[in-house]
């Protein structure tokens, strides 16, 4: 029965595959008759249905002529509910051989009603418009694919334009020894020009005081020979004191400016060196909570590995 099954349908393919042989068209749509390999498949689950069967059967006469009677009922009965069993799979793949049968049959009808009617050129071109649809898609979806690709690749870039975070390390060390090197040359600097300025203001003393001298010198004779030269000298003697008064009120002031920055300074160092004990003392205070902490909670592990 399984064998006559099997040869109508291979039968009925061949007779499909032979109408549509001669027709150039048909070639397109071949693949409808790619669900044949199916009944292929059904034709092997029915060879190898029938090999169990026949493997069953032998066993069964295995049985009867090797064992005794009391096992040889036991395994009566396990062949008969393997081979109800294999009934059960013999009429699910029949049935299941049926439907793909008559799919494949709905699917030879349409096509021979398609070659009837005359349908090639219509089908051919809708063969046509259905390429070139996938064809715009495909290239739709290129584009799109491009251009998400030109995205990520920005994306990349961007990010691999951030820097890590060794590498802000190495920036916050070099900017942080740039900046110490940067306040050491700043603090040469004020110290050149302060040095500068000073030199520069005793020279300007020192010229004043060689100026003074040199005129001092050409007054004396003609004060000692004239009354006029006294007094010119004397006029003059009292004009470089008034000068020099000045001179001593602006150090003076300069050196009060100087005295209360130098107070105003000592007054925040001394601020800065409590804040920093302060600070040592608070760091110390909770070096030791630390320790304690730490000792109460190993007590309280070691508490609840006990308990």
């Amino acid at each position: 029965m399984e064998e006559l099954k099997k040869d109508d349908l291979l039968s009925e393919i061949k007779e499909i595959e032979e109408k549509i042989d001669g027709d150039s068209t048909a070639q397109k749509i071949l693949w409808l008759l790619e669900t044949s390999k199916v009944n292929s498949n059904c034709g092997e689950e029915w060879r190898s249905l029938k090999d169990i069967l026949e493997s069953d059967r032998c066993l069964g006469y295995i049985l009867y002529g090797h064992f005794e009677l009391p096992r040889m009922d036991s395994c009566r009965l396990l062949m008969f509910g393997a081979n109800k069993a294999l009934d059960n799979q013999e009429s699910e793949l029949q049935s299941r051989c049926i439907l793909e049968h008559a799919k494949l049959q709905t699917k030879v009808d349409e096509f021979e009603e398609l070659l009837q009617k005359g349908k090639e050129v219509k089908f051919s071109e809708n063969l046509d418009h259905t390429f070139r649809d996938s064809t715009e898609k495909l290239d739709f979806a290129k584009r799109e694919l491009a251009a998400k690709l030109r995205s990520t690749l920005s994306f990349k870039r961007q990010l691999d334009d951030v820097p890590s975070q060794a590498e802000l390390i190495q920036y916050e060390l070099r900017l942080s020894g740039l900046y110490t090197h940067i306040q050491g040359k700043d603090r040469q600097t004020r110290k050149y020009y302060a040095t500068y300025n000073t030199l520069l203001g005793i020279k300007e003393l020192m010229l004043k005081e060689t100026s003074l001298l040199n005129s001092i010198r050409s007054q004396f004779k003609d004060a000692l020979t004239s009354p006029a030269g006294r007094k010119k000298l004397i006029d003059s003697m009292e004009g470089i004191m008034h000068g020099t008064q000045q001179k001593l009120e602006k150090v003076q002031i300069a050196l009060q400016s100087e005295r209360k920055a130098h107070e105003a300074l000592k007054g925040q160092y001394a601020t800065a060196v409590s804040e920093q004990r302060h600070y040592n003392s608070i760091l110390e205070a909770f070096q030791v909570e630390c320790a304690r902490n730490e000792i109460l909670r190993m007590q309280t592990s070691k508490e609840r590995l006990a308990s």
